[in-house]
């Protein structure tokens, strides 16, 4: 089922044409389409140790080139990133860029799923360091940017027949809204539990990186509720040293993702649907 409006046809026979035509020596390796919660890029594994990721709509095309600049100014992190192997031209059909990444091992978190919480929040403390220049964070700017699109979907959730309180939820938002913003730092950007790779309740890599740059540390606290239980979320606040304003500011950017994924994807991805419901129960928002 397709996830959005102008969304590209890809199949397999697509990306065997595109690597024949422009990647001849992998033309002939197995590929796999991955089963994916993703809603910017199709994905296929290409052999044992590639990946072939083609965006899906016109809006994810742009993030071929800026993951690639994003990628190479990434040095020193505790955990594996994607290496991009080559990017491809629009051709066949298929009208966007598109890129081949290295394969990395590891188990797609899970809300609510075991991890270390420590490993999460180093990672976090580490990315922060970065002095490379950069884009703006994808959702890096300020929550008052957010504040009629978090709006407009609270009340859209509110005439769904989800259990969703939308009295906490405005409340939520408005203390979000209130807090006072932090110093820009490098942020990630999207750390959805699929985005997080583990190994034995261990983080070992993180995917996806068109959403990174400088931007509101409080982004990268999004997985405190998408992710963690109560008990490692205050773990992974006290390794990070959040204070209060920025624990508010990314309570809320939780919440904001939540209510706008949910009733887009409530019927089309039901992977999205579970985490923003488990994001809402965490936030007190399911009634």
């Amino acid at each position: 089922m397709r996830m959005h409006a102008g969304e590209h046809a890809i199949d397999t026979a697509l990306v065997r044409r595109l690597l024949r035509a422009q990647y001849p020596r992998w033309a002939d390796l197995p590929i796999t389409p991955l089963a994916s919660d993703g809603t910017v890029n199709a994905v296929y594994r290409l052999g044992d140790d590639l990946t072939v990721r083609l965006p899906l709509t016109a809006g994810g095309a742009g993030d071929v080139t800026k993951e690639h600049r994003i990628l190479s100014a990434l040095h020193g992190l505790p955990v594996a990133v994607p290496s991009v192997e080559a990017v491809g031209e629009p051709a066949e059909g298929y009208p966007w860029p598109w890129a081949v990444h290295r394969w990395l091992d590891g188990s797609p978190a899970l809300e609510g799923s075991p991890i270390r919480p420590e490993d999460l929040a180093e990672f976090v403390l580490a990315l922060r360091t970065t002095t490379a220049a950069g884009p703006l964070a994808y959702r890096g700017g300020s929550l008052t940017a957010l504040d009629r699109a978090t709006r407009a979907a609270i009340g859209e959730l509110s005439r769904t027949d989800e259990p969703f309180d939308p009295d906490t939820a405005l409340a939520v938002w408005s203390e979000a809204l209130e807090a006072p913003t932090g110093a820009e730092c490098w942020v990630h950007g999207d750390l959805m539990p699929s985005n997080l790779l583990l190994h034995n309740g261990r983080l070992t890599a993180v995917l996806d990186w068109a959403t990174a740059g400088p931007g509101d540390p409080a982004c990268d606290l999004i997985p405190a509720w998408n992710l963690l239980t109560a008990p490692a979320r205050e773990v992974f606040r006290d390794v990070l040293g959040a204070d209060d304003a920025a624990w508010s500011r990314g309570r809320g950017r939780a919440l904001s993702m939540a209510v706008i994924q949910l009733p887009y994807y409530r019927h089309t991805n039901p992977v999205i649907s579970a985490n923003a419901r488990y994001v809402l129960t965490e936030l007190g928002c399911r009634s």
